[in-house]
C-alpha cells in the first residue's frame, strides 16, 4: 500500500451518466479519506485543466463515466498535463467505449460476441435491418444507455414510427445486434484477476439504465447460480477481454448467457473501463465476496495506478 498522498478525485461531468459518476466520486473520496489521504473533488467542468494545475496532486482517482471522461478525452488531458491517474489510459478507452472498435480487436483473437453492423436511424423507418428480435444501441455510450429491443410484439411499430421514443430520435447511427436470449451476467477484473460472477435479474423489463441504478429493481445473485464451466468461461473470457485491451484498474465485462446452448451461448456484449462504484455497482459487491472492504478495493486501485507510473 502506498503512503498517503493528495489525490484529486474526478467526478460527475456532463455525459448521460452524470447522476452516477457523483455517486461514484463520493463514494471513493470518502473511501480514500478514511485511509488518509488528503482529497480535492472536482466535479468536472470545462475549467478542468486550470482545476487540476491549480490543486497539483499526486494522482486523479478517474470516477467519471461516459464521455469525456471513459472515451479518452480526459485520459489524453491529464496524459498532456504529466498527471497520473487510475483506470485505463488513452488507447485503451478509445477502443473499448467504442462497440465497433471493441469488436475489431476481441473477435479475431477468439472472443465471442455478438454480430452486428452499423445502421442510419432514419434507415429505421423504412425497414428493419436484421431480422426480429435485434438490439439497437449507440456506438460508443455506456450503462444500457440508448439501448431499445426490438420485437415483433413491442410497441415501436413495424417498421419503426417516426414518433415513437427511441435511441434513433438521439443518434445518428446505431449499432444492430442480434438479441441473445437468456441470463445477464457480468464479472469485474482487478488487478489481474477475476473477481466473481454475478447474474441480473431485473425484477421487471431488462437490464437497462433505471434497472442498474434503482434501487430495488434489480436481484443481484453473487455468486451466480450458473455450471461451473459458465463461471469458468466468464472469468476467462472477462481476464482475456481486459489483457486484449491493455485495460488497467478495475473493468467489467457483461455478458449475455442463452442457457439452452451450453458454453457456446456465451457471449461478451462489452467491456467497461470505468465501472461503477456506487451502493448498487457490481465490481465493489464482487468485492465484498472475496472478502476486499470498499476502502480496500478502491486503494488497490491507487496502488496499481502508482505501481504503473512511478513518478509523475
Amino acid at each position: 500500500m502506498t503512503g498517503p498522498l493528495h489525490i484529486a478525485v474526478l467526478m460527475g461531468g456532463w455525459s448521460a451518466e452524470r447522476e452516477v459518476s457523483l455517486m461514484s466520486g463520493n463514494g471513493c473520496a470518502d473511501a480514500l479519506e478514511s485511509l488518509g489521504h488528503r482529497v480535492t473533488r472536482i466535479d468536472m467542468g470545462r475549467d478542468v485543466a486550470a482545476r487540476l494545475a491549480e490543486a497539483q496532486p499526486d494522482l486523479v482517482f478517474n470516477a467519471l463515466h461516459g464521455t469525456p471522461g471513459e472515451d479518452g478525452s480526459v485520459q489524453g488531458l491529464l496524459d498532456l498535463m504529466g498527471l497520473r491517474y487510475t483506470h485505463s489510459g488513452l488507447a485503451t478507452s478509445v477502443i473499448a467505449i467504442d462497440k465497433v472498435l471493441t469488436k475489431l480487436l476481441l473477435v479475431p483473437a477468439g472472443v465471442p460476441m455478438p454480430g452486428g453492423r452499423i445502421v442510419k436511424s432514419a434507415d429505421l423507418f423504412e425497414g428493419d435491418p436484421m431480422a426480429r428480435p435485434y438490439v439497437l444501441k449507440p456506438v460508443n455510450e455506456g450503462s444500457s444507455v440508448g439501448v431499445a429491443i426490438v420485437t415483433d410484439s413491442g410497441n415501436y411499430g413495424n417498421p419503426i414510427a417516426r414518433d415513437s421514443v427511441g435511441p434513433w430520435g438521439e443518434f445518428e447511427e446505431l449499432l444492430a445486434e442480434p438479441y441473445i436470449r437468456g441470463r445477464e451476467l457480468t464479472t469485474a477484473v482487478l488487478g489481474g484477476k477475476a473477481l466473481g460472477v454475478t447474474e441480473l435479474k431485473p425484477k421487471s423489463g431488462w437490464y437497462d439504465y433505471d434497472a442498474k441504478y434503482t434501487d430495488g429493481m434489480t436481484v443481484h445473485v453473487c455468486p451466480a447460480e450458473i455450471p461451473d464451466e459458465i463461471t469458468d468461461a466468464c472469468k476467462s473470457l472477462a481476464l482475456e477481454a481486459h489483457r486484449l485491451l491493455g485495460c488497467k484498474g478495475a473493468s467489467r465485462s457483461d455478458f449475455r448467457w442463452d442457457d439452452e446452448r451450453g458454453v457456446d451461448g456465451l457471449f461478451l456484449l462489452e467491456v467497461n473501463t470505468q465501472p461503477g462504484m456506487t451502493p448498487l455497482s457490481l465490481v465493489p459487491e464482487q468485492a465484498r465476496h472475496i472478502g476486499m472492504s470498499y476502502a480496500e478495493l478502491v486503494q488497490a486501485i491507487v496502488d496499481e495506478a502508482i505501481a504503473d507510473h512511478p513518478s509523475p
